[in-house]
Parts: C-alpha cells; sequence; structure tokens
C-alpha cells in the first residue's frame, strides 16, 4: 500500500550536485532557526551511491587562490559555436571558487598541483586541484555532515517515478517506487533533481547519442541507475531542454583495469593505433585534456571500441609517478623490441612495426616542447601528428590496450541562473529546481575539469535558495496535509 510522508524539500539524487543541495538546505535552515525537513532519495543501493561522483578523480580548473579559469567561458563559446549559455557559463565562473572554499571549510583536503609536463590549456598558471582521496573524499564528507542534522531522512532504493502538480502546475511532491515494489508520495513545496543524465538507458542513448551506443561500458558502477528518470518527469510537466541530446563525455580505460575511471590521459606523447595497428586521430592536435575525450569518441564511433597506446623509454621516464599514465592501477606492458610489445598487446608485430617505422620517418627536426604546441610534426602521413610528435626510438618500449568507457550525456533540462528549471517558455515552473548533469549545457564537446565543480555550485546555490524562501510551519501542515498517515 502507498504511503505518504510531508518534507519541506526532496532532492533526488545522491552524487555532488545532490549533497550539496541537501547540506546547504539543512545549513541555511538552520542558519535562519526554520524548523524544516529534507528528504535526500537515491535509486542505488548504499554502497552504490552517487553516480560516478565517488569514483571520479575530480580534477578542478582551479588556480592556486581556488579561483576559477577565467578563460573557460571563452572556451565554452569556442566548443559550442556560440550556442552555450553564456550568462550560466560566468555564473559557474563566478561561484565555483566559493563552492571550492565550502568544502574546504567542510574539511575536505584539496591538492594543489603545478603541472611540469602537460601544457594546460587553463588559464591556472599551469595549476589545477584535485581533492585528496578523489570524488569518494568529497561525498563522504558531505554525507558526514548530514548526517549530523535529525531532519533529514536518506532514502535508497527509491526511484523517482512522477513529479506531483497541483492544478496550476506547481510541484506538490514526488511519487516513488520503493524496493517494495509499491508507490509512495513525498510530498513537498520544492524538487531538487539532481540523478544525473541517462547513461544507463540504453533506449534513451539509442534515440538520443545513435548507433552502438549499447556496446559503451559505463566508466563507474553507480552509473547504471542514472536512466534519465528526472529528464522524462521534467518533459512531463512541461520542461525545456539544453545542452546536445545526440553528445556525450567519454574517456579511454585501461581494459586491464577492473577499477572505475581507470583512465589513459597521454595520448598526446606516444601514437595511437587501432586493432590493424593503423594510427587514426591526430594525438598532438590540441593540449591534453582538449582532445581526450575526442579520440575515445573517435574510438567508439569508427574503431570498433578498440584502440592501443605506444610510448618508449623516454616519454615514460618523463612521466613517471604522473597522474597522466598512472591513474590505472595496472603497470603498462613493456618489451624490448616494438614486435614484442605488439605481441603483448594482441597486435600484429610486422604491421606494428611498419607504423612505427613510416611514424618515425615523416616527423621534422623541430624541438620537442611539452610546454607548448611546438610544431613538431609528420608529413605525408594520414593522418598527420600536428605537436608533440617525438619519435619512438628508446627501447624498452611501452604500451596501453585501451577502450571508450561513458562518463556522462550531454542533453538536459533547461535552468536559470538559480538552477530552477524552466518551462518551454522559459518562465519558472514552481518549486522545480534541478543541477549537474541532468542539465543541459555543452554542446560538441566538454571543457574539462568543470562537471565536478559546476554539479557542486548549483546544487549548493539551488539549496540554499530553497532555504531562504522557506516560510514558517512544515509543509505537512501549510499544504493541508496533516491528515495523511505517516506510513512510511
Amino acid at each position: 500500500m502507498a504511503s505518504f510522508r510531508g518534507y519541506d524539500l526532496v532532492v533526488v539524487g545522491s552524487g555532488f550536485a545532490g549533497c550539496m543541495a541537501t547540506l546547504a538546505f539543512l545549513e541555511e535552515t538552520e542558519r535562519l532557526k526554520k524548523n524544516a525537513r529534507v528528504a535526500l532519495v537515491e535509486v542505488g543501493k548504499e554502497g552504490e551511491r552517487s553516480g560516478a561522483s565517488k569514483w571520479t578523480m575530480a580534477y578542478l580548473r582551479l588556480d592556486k587562490n581556488l579561483d576559477f579559469d577565467a578563460d573557460w567561458v571563452k572556451e565554452m563559446r569556442r566548443v559550442s559555436n556560440g550556442v552555450a549559455d553564456e550568462d550560466y557559463c560566468e555564473k559557474l565562473r563566478r561561484e565555483a571558487p566559493v563552492s571550492a572554499r565550502y568544502l574546504e571549510d567542510h574539511g575536505v583536503k584539496f591538492v594543489h598541483h603545478d603541472e611540469e609536463n602537460v601544457l594546460l590549456e587553463f588559464k591556472t598558471e599551469q595549476h589545477f586541484v584535485f581533492p585528496e582521496g578523489g570524488g569518494n573524499a568529497i561525498i563522504n564528507n558531505l554525507f558526514g555532515h548530514m548526517k549530523k542534522y535529525q531532519n533529514v531522512d536518506i532514502i535508497y532504493q527509491a526511484e523517482a517515478s512522477k513529479l506531483l502538480t497541483d492544478d496550476a502546475g506547481a510541484i506538490r511532491g514526488l511519487k516513488v517506487r520503493k524496493a517494495d515494489g509499491y508507490l509512495h508520495d513525498l510530498i513537498a513545496p520544492s524538487v531538487v533533481l539532481a540523478c544525473g543524465g541517462f547513461e544507463g538507458n540504453q533506449e534513451m542513448m539509442a534515440r538520443y547519442v545513435g548507433r552502438d551506443t549499447h556496446k559503451l561500458p559505463l566508466i563507474a558502477p553507480g552509473l547504471k541507475y542514472n536512466r534519465g528518470a528526472g529528464l522524462k518527469m521534467c518533459l512531463e510537466v512541461g520542461a525545456g531542454t539544453a545542452g546536445s541530446f545526440d553528445g556525450m563525455h567519454c574517456e579511454l580505460v585501461d581494459t586491464r583495469s577492473g577499477k572505475p575511471d581507470a583512465v589513459m590521459w597521454g595520448h598526446n606523447y606516444g601514437i595511437v593505433v587501432n586493432k590493424h595497428s593503423k594510427r587514426f586521430y591526430d594525438e598532438g592536435n590540441r593540449h591534453l585534456f582538449a582532445t581526450f575525450e575526442m579520440i575515445a569518441l573517435e574510438c567508439w564511433k569508427d574503431q570498433d571500441m578498440s584502440c592501443f597506446f605506444i610510448t618508449d623509454d623516454a616519454i615514460m621516464e618523463r612521466f613517471k609517478g604522473s597522474w597522466v599514465y598512472e591513474t590505472t592501477e595496472v603497470p603498462p606492458e613493456k618489451a624490448d623490441t616494438i614486435e614484442e610489445l605488439a605481441q603483448k598487446l594482441g597486435l600484429d608485430p610486422e604491421a606494428t612495426k611498419k607504423t612505427v617505422e613510416e611514424y618515425n620517418a615523416a616527423i621534422n627536426d623541430k624541438t620537442f616542447d611539452l610546454m607548448k604546441l611546438d610544431g613538431k610534426a609528420t608529413t605525408g602521413l594520414s593522418p598527420n601528428k600536428t605537436n608533440w610528435a617525438a619519435p619512438i626510438t628508446k627501447g624498452p618500449f611501452y604500451g596501453y590496450p585501451l577502450t571508450s568507457n561513458l562518463t556522462f550525456t550531454y542533453g538536459g533540462v533547461k535552468t536559470d541562473l538559480h538552477a530552477r528549471v524552466l518551462s518551454t517558455n522559459d518562465v519558472p515552473i514552481p518549486g522545480l529546481w534541478a543541477a549537474g548533469e541532468m542539465t543541459g549545457l555543452f554542446y560538441n564537446e566538454y571543457p574539462p575539469a568543470t562537471s565536478c565543480l559546476r554539479s557542486m555550485t548549483f546544487g549548493r546555490l539551488a539549496g540554499a535558495e530553497i532555504a531562504q524562501k522557506l516560510g514558517g510551519g512544515h509543509p505537512s501542515h501549510a499544504s493541508g496535509l496533516a491528515t495523511l498517515a505517516n506510513r512510511w
């Protein structure tokens, strides 16, 4: 039998966006001395919560002072061909440092990384930031603070299925299906949807993104629960959309690894070949962070989900101990000759040797310089490599077998600068908010090291503003629901 319970706020999804919305609401209502209650609803089991948030390294596009890359808005304009919402991007640029300092104030320790070997396109003076312990440290920290409050219910294995509205179209709660199979109503005047994209929904992936998307493994186990529920519910109540629905973010990961997010970042500093030992992508056409997504998409789209990175000892020694090649926990394959390396990778030895020799012979005599787009390129190859074309000559030789993993989808609901969900005619739907990757923003390409900050920032803004707008009294009284039995 269905049950009912009254809240002031229901938050759907326990990743960065949902946790920040919940905690910001709790803290702000406490500060304002308002009697309020919030439910955090998660479709997964406790050990599988938080989508990809708990698995990511959470690289952040911040400088030494935790200020956001001042050129990010320009980069968004460039990669989206001017379509991205620049006001939204500018709001994120201003508010991201506030979110980072909020995390610091709540006990998250940041690693400040001065990058010596990778040319960053960020305007952060060759610096970026990540939490000690990755995204899992952020999630655990936020949950630790939330659990100190008595006025929060964290509800696992509850799948959001329908937004409840009154006759005027305002939100009045959420219908969820719990593990008992029954539908239950959570009554609240405000709902924050922070439940990710549609990575875990093969039907939506095929409809919006296209062929062979079912072949894409998910980069983290929690993504299987990102089935587009938030998007579908919003469309049912007349929400507008933003972002490219045929777009998605992928990364190249080590096929031998058993851990989530085992990304091999350093495709720029060697060559990447397909299973026929042929190069298929200009590994040096732009900065590392600007191309790691695009080569992964190419691997998925045209290389049957399989490719192989090959380099030599000079590069591996230069990057020893670096995140570039050691995010995966499995050491690279290693051999004294290219032919032996090819055998270990499952490639044809003679074909691989020929590709490497042709590549080496085509390299110009410009100086190899990791700190700029150095123009050290090849000529006469298809494709050519336009920067960082160092010869692969110094043994031992190294390689990684790689495949594409799906990280998140681009398209989602349209929100304003307060994280309120907008209708198709761009007016806010009363009581409906959204944050994180179920909100649309990206077109064509994803300028990286921003997704975590976006989720946290607009989740925080939503939770705090809902608390500030909250009237007196509990919603179960204010909306005349006091007589409903609490049979949760």
